[in-house]
């Protein structure tokens, strides 16, 4: 077995990949195409910049942007200088972009004007008006932000356009990043569960290198592999495990800002792309829409999706990509911890997820008395090994998240099979996985009951043909003229898109124990029948 790169650090990472293999291309996204020395090179521009704001060991740099060029310069930058990069999602509207940036304590925000058809900075001003005053910021609700970087067209007065951040950078002197940063975060990922809020996973520079590493090594990744990501980086799936597996192989990385089949099935074939990181969603689109080009693209025969049997077995056969590898983890696990090998056969790879990496351990528990289950018996999926610390600023969840003896509760059914690899069974937590995304029933339910109409709100996840499941919303109104779609549209003007419910439906009264706590366990299969029963309407109609 091969060992990983020895950096301690992401920028260190890339450095050396610069050194040993300067002309390699390791970037193409939109127009941009950078080798690996190009590439040290916008990261080291980058890193003076931020060093010339004041960015040292210990800052916040929260970064708000899709798969853009700068996205991996800036983040790479500031970690040089010994920043963490906070990672927010480009979905956000202002109320979740509140919380984010309290959260994060972030000093300096690169941010991308727009994004299709959000604007972002028009959700930031709404929160930070001073930013069309002057520089600094001075920002009454988040005092510790105090430089604005926009990526884009749209510069407000008190903040500075990404091209004249980095003239700003002074001289020319290499930025040293400061010893000892392989046990420190580099990258902070915000992730819904059963709380009310997003939990702040942080997640260290060595074991993201490790881990992805060994992800790479299940799908056979080399220095001539070139990897397709249309997934944001800003997930996990994303930085920590595409990139990751990418520069510790060496390989190329192509990027695509924007999913659609026809885009991504032009760009993989024009890059000779030999991996791709693909969700249920993209491979029901792929299949649909272009199952003849991708099976034409010779070079595509592995990658890693998330899904079903179903869904596995139609990116290898639809698809062709014969050596797609079925993975299972979280953000929480940097990613992934069990992932099959490319080598195995399909009919395995159907079936389980594979096994642990190295230096992981999964053990399944009896939920009742916490005892470890035998191989073939399903229970609470437990990991230890390469998982995150805890969860930033929030000791309760961290409590209900780990164990005493230090094992990370996934919140799912798994089953370890006789030949050590492991099964996805079902979720034991009430939190909704939507297209990829975890989705906290509670944080949909907090908000709708803002909502001055709704006196409470209970949201469960139904299974989803394309979408693996969705949100649904029981609600009890205190006014008989609040309609459903009233409420979708205030869900959908001021939260992220995929914390909207799919279906909100108005009901007398919701369920609950003896002592009166609301159950959601008892709107399952009326969630299930409203789902059905709108996917049969759309059905009719096509």
């Amino acid at each position: 077995m091969a060992d990983p790169p020895a950096a301690a650090s992401l920028s260190a990472l890339l450095a050396a990949c610069a050194t040993e293999s300067p002309e390699a291309e390791a970037l193409v996204v939109g127009s941009l195409r950078q080798t690996y020395a190009e590439l040290a090179d916008s990261v080291e521009r980058a890193s003076r910049a931020f060093a010339a704001l004041g960015v040292g060991r210990g800052d916040i740099v929260a970064l708000l942007a899709s798969n853009v060029p700068e996205w991996i310069p800036a983040a790479l930058g500031a970690m040089k200088c010994g920043a963490r990069i906070d990672a927010f999602n480009t979905w956000v509207k202002a109320h979740d972009l509140d919380h984010l940036l309290i959260a994060s304590g972030a000093s300096v925000l690169v941010i991308q004007d727009r994004v299709r058809n959000a604007d972002l900075l028009g959700e930031l001003r709404s929160l930070v008006p001073e930013v069309d005053g002057a520089r600094p910021i001075g920002s009454a609700r988040f005092p510790k932000l105090r430089r604005i970087v926009v990526i884009g067209d749209d510069i407000p007065h008190a903040a500075e356009s990404w091209p004249d951040f980095l003239d700003n950078a002074s001289g020319d002197q290499t930025v040293i990043e400061p010893a000892g940063r392989s046990g420190e975060p580099a990258f902070v990922l915000y992730t819904s569960g059963s709380t009310r809020v997003p939990k702040a996973v942080p997640l260290c520079h060595r074991d993201l290198i490790v881990n992805g590493f060994h992800i790479g090594e299940r799908m056979g990744l080399a220095d001539d592999d070139r990897v397709w990501l249309g997934s944001p980086l800003f997930w996990s799936y994303g930085c920590a495990n595409a990139l990751m597996a990418t520069m510790t192989h060496r390989a190329c990385l192509v990027l695509q800002e924007r999913f659609s089949a026809r885009d991504a099935a032009e760009l993989m074939a024009r890059e000779s792309v030999t991996a791709a990181y693909l969700l249920p969603t993209m491979i029901a689109s792929l299949a649909g829409e272009t199952a003849e080009q991708i099976r034409g693209i010779r070079s595509l025969c592995t990658g890693v999706t998330i899904g079903s049997p179903a869904t596995v077995e139609r990116a290898a056969i639809e698809l062709g990509i014969s050596e797609i590898c079925n993975v299972y983890g979280s953000t929480e696990t940097y990613g992934n911890c069990c992932v099959t090998d490319r080598r195995l056969p399909l009919s395995r790879r159907l079936t389980s997820q594979g096994s642990t990496l190295p230096g992981v351990d999964v053990r399944i528990i009896d939920a009742r008395t916490g005892e470890e289950l035998p191989a073939g018996q399903a229970g609470e999926a437990q990991v230890r090994g390469r998982v995150t610390s805890g969860y930033l600023g929030d000791e309760n969840a961290d409590a209900d998240a780990f164990t005493v003896d230090g094992w990370f509760r996934t919140g799912d059914r798994l089953v370890r099979n006789s030949d050590g690899t492991f099964s996805f069974v079902d979720r034991v937590s009430d939190m909704i996985k939507t297209s990829g995304i975890n989705v906290s029933p509670a944080e949909i339910e907090n908000f709708l009951v803002d909502h001055p109409d709704v006196s409470e709100a209970l949201v469960v996840g139904a299974t989803h043909p394309s979408l693996d499941e969705v949100a649904v919303a029981f609600v009890v109104v205190r006014s008989t003229s609040v309609t459903p779609e009233e409420l979708l549209r205030h869900c959908k003007a001021r939260v992220a898109g995929y914390k909207v419910p799919q279906i909100v439906s108005i009901v007398a009264d919701l369920p609950r124990t003896v002592t009166g706590k609301l159950v959601r366990r008892g709107l399952r299969e009326q969630a299930a029948a409203l789902v059905e029963a709108q996917l049969t309407q759309d059905r009719s109609y096509a």
